[in-house]
């Protein structure tokens, strides 16, 4: 371990393992729920301070369902994002803007996860209601990248990324709306399968939306205990429009024809990331696949529209607070990226019924790709995991939105068009700070970036934070 790295890994219940053993363990009799929560929580107590990853902890009750006893992950410790109703505890949604009182009842999802067998300690911090990339705060302290900790965990799931990456837990619930699983599992060195729209139940806050672009899912250290998640995740809950997934338990067998995508139409990929993308392109040829270069036919009035759409969000959440979140809203209270992004939808209104129209149409040329390819290679991100206080959102409104748009240029396609995308953590900054590369598939193909990602994780071992 260098010195700046920091991580919670010892020689307890936990160990190294990941959820899979632990949980195989837990079966076998050798080592009992108790005991991984008492090791988790242990460790949370040793990074919480340098990394802040925690909004709300249920240390003392820990949180389990009774569908989920002896479910294949049963007794393995994690946490929820704190955008996600869990009876009992405040869903702050990582603002200042209102005062959170305690949920009432589960979210649909809450119990779909809680099915698993997974035990909840508590719920993990976001930026406010997720709008921002990295998981910075107008006046509190950020979550901390734990390979890098001047650095930036990514977002909006940062803080359940830094807690898996850290070695606290081996999985944690994160949700993605413009990237927010695979954006943080890119800047932590971790794995984020961002599943096709409906894989899971649907969302609270995206079923409300006319397009809803946030999926569920999970960050884990493992490929196997994605696969696990979503495996498990079906016995609660399959969705007949859908192909049944079941659990995916290594790579597949048939050559794939691979596009290639290293840039951007709005912006230019940084060398490292450039560097870990056409290597993995490498990897997937040595491995018998066809890679050939490709574009994607979303470009710069894609990115538009979806800023719009975003700017679209941040307007309902200002004007309708009150009678949604909490009669203590006040949208005076909200920070600056939020602020801006309403009043910059306020000056586009006009634009809307258009910008709703074209990202609904993106669907159906998002399914024309995988006529010529089964899967797309790019990067996660444009540029590694920038230094905290970069996308902060005390920066000038105008300046934050550039910033955005040039790092955060290849995901939010896969949220409007409702397609499966997968960050895998195949690349390295020279500063030692992770980079992942991003795999897309057709609507409900899940499998085939499982079964990619482990062959990517088969033929080279992703790099350990404790090593």
């Amino acid at each position: 371990m260098t010195d700046e790295r920091a991580h919670a890994f010892t020689d307890d219940a936990l160990g190294a393992h990941d959820a899979v053993a632990l949980a195989a363990l837990v079966r076998a009799g050798e080592v009992n729920p108790r005991e991984l929560v008492a090791a988790a929580v242990a460790r949370a107590g040793r990074i919480d301070g340098a990394l802040l990853p925690v909004a709300h902890a249920s240390y003392e009750r820990p949180r389990i369902s009774r569908e989920g006893i002896g479910g294949p992950l049963w007794g393995v410790p994690t946490y929820l994002k704190d955008n996600v109703d869990l009876r009992g505890l405040p869903t702050a949604m990582g603002s200042e803007a209102f005062r959170a009182r305690p949920a009432r009842r589960n979210a649909r999802f809450t119990d779909q996860f809680l099915a698993t067998g997974l035990a909840v300690l508590g719920k993990t911090r976001l930026p406010e209601f997720g709008l921002n990339a990295s998981t910075e705060f107008a006046a509190a302290q950020p979550v901390r990248n734990p390979w890098k900790p001047s650095h930036s965990a990514g977002a909006s799931s940062g803080g359940s990324a830094a807690l898996v990456a850290a070695g606290v837990v081996p999985i944690a619930h994160a949700n993605d709306g413009g990237g927010s699983i695979r954006i943080p599992a890119a800047c932590c060195g971790l794995i984020g399968l961002k599943p096709t729209r409906g894989r899971l139940v649907t969302n609270a806050q995206g079923g409300k939306l006319p397009i809803d672009l946030v999926t569920d899912g999970v960050v884990t250290r493992s490929v196997r205990d994605t696969a696990a998640f979503f495996a498990a995740a079906e016995r609660h809950h399959h969705n007949p429009k859908l192909p049944p997934l079941g659990l995916v338990e290594g790579p597949g067998r048939r050559p794939l024809r691979i596009g290639l995508v290293v840039d951007s139409p709005i912006a230019k990929t940084d060398e490292p990331t450039r560097r870990a993308v056409e290597e993995t392109a490498a990897r997937l040829e040595a491995m018998g696949h066809r890679v050939e270069p490709t574009t994607l036919p979303f470009g710069e009035e894609f990115s538009r529209d979806f800023l719009s759409y975003w700017g679209y969000i941040a307007w309902v959440i200002a004007v309708t607070g009150r009678l949604v979140l909490d009669p203590s809203f006040r949208s005076g209270r909200l920070d600056g990226l939020t602020t801006g992004l309403r009043r910059r939808f306020q000056t586009e209104f006009p634009r809307t019924p258009g910008v709703l129209r074209r990202l609904r149409r993106a669907e159906a040329v998002y399914a024309g790709i995988f006529r010529d390819h089964d899967a797309i290679l790019s990067p996660v991100l444009a540029h590694t995991a920038p230094p905290i206080g970069h996308l902060s959102p005390n920066v000038a409104f105008d300046e934050l939105v550039e910033r955005l748009l040039r790092y955060v240029a290849f995901t939010p396609v896969n949220n409007v068009t409702g397609g499966p995308g997968i960050a895998l953590p195949t690349g390295a900054a020279p500063g030692g700070l992770p980079i992942g590369v991003h795999l897309s598939a057709a609507h409900g193909q899940e499998r085939l970036l499982l079964e990619l990602a482990f062959a990517l994780e088969a033929d080279r071992p992703w790099r350990r934070i404790q090593d």
